[in-house]
């Protein structure tokens, strides 16, 4: 069995008056993959315990009064993410009929992961409150950087095809698919399908469609028509996505006796996101592709693209509280909590597609839709445990938990069921996700620190979309770091990371060529692709 999550993509666009959002995106938009300073990205964000750096403040508030001075930091950096992709055979021997060929993608993104600063008040008393800590952070905690083409040759099965068949099956009329305002009820993709000329009525009837990269044939023994694609298809799947999630915090922090230190941040999260997929098919020779036309002449399928576009952008707002105990012998125990965030989004997305014949090209738009709604993701908590060889090094563990099956979306009108299914969904296909990291730090002279950490994420899905039982996955960070600290104000940090991402599946199309018992007859293509991803740090900051 593949230990992983087969995702059917370019084909859940519904009509217009539905919004676009699936437990994915619920997923997505709720969980952190904290970056901030170079040092505590070297430490693997195991900052629980700890604190004392910028970067730490958002996984735990009570970080910014350890320090004990005022201090301003301003971290670029610079993400690579690579990704390589070929179908993946469904035959014992290995034969692959699709996506044949290995294809490399590369993405370099420029960011801000972290920019802030602290202002400490002293209280120049020797114990109790011995100093409180203002402070305003941004942190980005999530990030999205992908660019995925997939290529091959087909013979067998189309994305128009898959298309066709759907609309058969579901007994779409023409009329209605034809119709001006048919993006305001009819399912988008068959409604652009059939507008750009990628499936078309044939029999004289209205719901009976075949892709223009398909020809009918009349089986001689039972004299009924079947369809099948007429030749070799060249088949490309693109796909990028870009965005980042930063959360903006005001902080507030408590030094008590250098024993306790408390803290509390009003946190408002900021989502952007975008991702733009295509799929096109070209004829390798469209005199395969004959369509007779009801004059009596003759035209050829040539090529088609189909484009679906999404973006989504929100802020929301949440309440975080934390502390750190120091109890002595260089030993720090940490702890946080966070309440759930409220976030407001908004989205636009929509889809066009183009089919071109030898004597003829048609095209159809969608309109720009817009929708908002509430999201809320759910609370999370982090423990930690750290302890210090004086000047020496350090040595810190962190371990937080967020239960994903408290996702929920709300509709921003009177109607309270409009995501009620999507909500089910998400209860029961998701469940607790777990969060290690470690995070080592050895100080060879007093200016010079080395460092590195480690981080494992268990993946928060329990069920796939046919409601299966699906095995833990893991995701893996590993991240090594420098540090210099000059005798005056300034100092400097840097910082490699990589994340081991898991292989992922995905089909374009979904299966439709079954036989009588409802097997698969022609698979459709299976893609996998796998990713990589590094990301280099560079923190400038000054102590006052």
């Amino acid at each position: 069995m593949r230990q992983t999550v087969i995702t059917i993509l370019l084909s859940l666009t519904t009509a217009a008056a539905a919004y676009a959002q699936t437990a994915y995106d619920a997923l997505m938009f709720s969980e952190n993959n904290y970056e901030g300073t170079a040092r505590s990205v070297a430490m693997g964000n195991a900052f629980t315990a700890l604190g004392g750096d910028l970067g730490a403040v958002t996984i735990n508030p009570a970080g910014s009064a350890v320090a004990g001075y005022s201090q301003l930091t301003i971290t670029p950096s610079l993400t690579y993410s690579a990704t390589t992709t070929k179908g993946v055979s469904p035959f014992e021997d290995g034969y692959l009929p699709y996506f044949q060929r290995e294809m490399k993608s590369r993405m370099t993104n420029f960011d801000l992961p972290n920019i802030g600063v602290t202002y400490s008040w002293k209280t120049n008393r020797s114990s109790g409150l011995k100093n409180i800590t203002f402070g305003f952070v941004a942190n980005q905690t999530n990030s999205w950087n992908e660019d995925v083409y997939a290529n091959g040759t087909n013979s067998t099965t189309s994305f128009m095809g898959a298309i066709a068949a759907e609309a058969t099956n579901n007994g779409y009329r023409a009329a209605d698919l034809a119709a001006a305002d048919a993006y305001d009820f009819m399912p988008w993709k068959a409604v652009t399908a059939f507008q750009s000329g990628m499936i078309s009525t044939f029999g004289g009837v209205d719901d009976q469609y075949v892709g223009a990269s398909e020809l009918i044939f009349q089986n001689s023994a039972t004299g009924e028509n079947e369809i099948a694609v007429g030749g070799p298809l060249e088949q490309t799947y693109g796909r990028r996505v870009d965005g980042s999630k930063y959360d903006y915090v005001f902080n507030l922090g408590a030094n008590i006796s250098d024993f306790v230190y408390i803290g509390a941040n009003l946190g408002i999260t900021s989502i952007s996101y975008n991702t733009n997929e295509y799929f096109m098919e070209k004829a390798v020779d469209p005199a395969d592709f004959e369509i007779m036309m009801d004059n009596g002449e003759s035209m050829y399928f040539h090529n088609m693209k189909y484009k679906y576009s999404y973006s989504a952008d929100g802020v929301g707002v949440y309440g975080k509280f934390g502390i750190i105990v120091t109890p002595g012998m260089g030993l720090r125990i940490g702890a946080a909590i966070q309440t759930p965030t409220v976030t407001n989004m908004s989205e636009t997305w929509a889809e066009d597609g183009e089919t071109s014949f030898s004597n003829q090209r048609y095209s159809a738009m969608s309109p720009y839709i817009e929708g908002e709604y509430t999201f809320r993701s759910p609370m999370r908590a982090n423990f930690g445990l750290a302890y210090t060889l004086g000047n020496i090094g350090l040595i810190s563990l962190d371990y937080e938990m967020c239960d994903y099956s408290q996702m929920r979306y709300h509709v921003n009108n009177s109607d309270r069921s409009y995501f009620e299914e999507i909500n089910t969904d998400i209860k029961e296909r998701f469940g607790i996700s777990h969060m290690l990291r470690a995070g080592l730090e050895v100080k060879p002279l007093s200016c010079l620190a080395i460092r590195a950490g480690y981080g494992l994420t268990t993946s928060a899905e329990k069920l796939d979309v046919w409601g299966n039982q699906i095995p833990v996955q893991k995701t893996h960070s590993a991240a090594l770091g420098l540090g210099y600290s000059s005798k005056g104000s300034f100092f400097a940090d840097a910082a490699v990371q990589t994340r081991l991402l898991n292989d992922e599946y995905f089909m374009p199309y979904d299966d439709y060529i079954f036989d009588a018992e409802g097997y698969v007859v022609e698979p459709v293509p299976e893609i996998l692709n796998k990713r990589s991803l590094w990301k280099v740090l560079l923190t400038l900051g000054w102590r006052f």
